[in-house]
This record gives C-alpha cells, structure tokens and sequence, in this order.
C-alpha cells in the first residue's frame, strides 16, 4: 500500500497531481477522512494533474456533484456527506458519464454499492498540516507516484 505523510495542503495537491498521471478513461477516485481532513484539496491536485483549472474546484458539498472540463479527462467531483445511502445511489453516479473521465467520491462509505477496480484514498489527520494518505488500487496496491512528498519512516 502506498502510505505517505504530506506537509501542507501544497504537498497533499502535488501527491494526487502525480497520481492523476496514473488514471485513464473510467478511473474512480474514493476519498475517505474525516472533515477537513484535505479530500477536496486531493481533488485539487487530481484536477491539475489531468490539466484541468484546480481553481475551478471547490467542494460540491451543496450541488452533489461538480464536472470540471478542459484537461486530457474531464473530472467529476461527488461529495456525498450529506446524503445517506439511498441518496446516494439516487445519484446515479454509474450513469454520469464518467467512463468517458475521472470519477472523485469523497465519502464513499455513503455508497451502497463497491465501484470495481477504485483507488481508494484514506487522508487521516496526523496534525494540523500534517496527512497521512493512504492510496490502494482495488483490492491491491499502488505504487506511490513520483512526487515531492517523502514517505514517512
């Protein structure tokens, strides 16, 4: 499992920029922490990575789910904290389109369905600027991506 310690929100965009070198066509991104914890910010860095505006992003927390176009994919960004599960599956995320792009869940646990093959991302608060992120590919392991961001021992 690819678990590194990042330092500042800065850090945590440039570890999922490198990541987002990594997905293709039909990839999705679950993102799991507590509030505040930088999955929107992970998002961020998703969305520089596949060379969209990470200005655009902000969290979707009261529109459920935000498309973000203009890069090698286009991104979309679900927050589903708001919702219990069948809200969530009302949603229709497998239908949004998104086998053509990237799919970012932030609070998956809402869903109540698995997404074959996800990466799955856990940020755990370590400090106040400190996060230790936590990224597995489907069942099995990612290797971490070339990043700036050294792995804590």
């Amino acid at each position: 499992m690819a678990d590194t310690v990042t330092r500042s929100q800065d850090d945590t965009e440039r570890l999922a920029e490198a990541l987002a070198a990594q997905l293709h066509p039909g990839s999705v991104v679950l993102l799991s922490g507590p509030l505040g914890a930088g999955k929107t910010a992970f998002v961020r860095g998703l969305a520089r990575g596949l060379g969209v505006d990470p200005d655009e992003v902000s969290s979707p927390t009261f529109t459920l789910v935000h498309e973000y176009r203009g890069g090698r994919l286009r991104l979309f960004h679900a927050d589903l904290y708001r919702l219990g599960r069948a809200g969530a599956e009302d949603l229709g995320l497998d239908e949004l389109g998104a086998h053509d792009g990237v799919l970012a869940i932030e609070w998956p646990d809402r869903l109540g369905h698995a997404f074959s093959g996800a990466i799955e991302v856990e940020i755990a608060v370590e400090d106040e600027t400190s996060r230790r992120i936590e990224i597995v590919r489907g069942g099995g392991s990612l290797d971490p991506p070339d990043q700036a961001v050294s792995p804590k021992p």
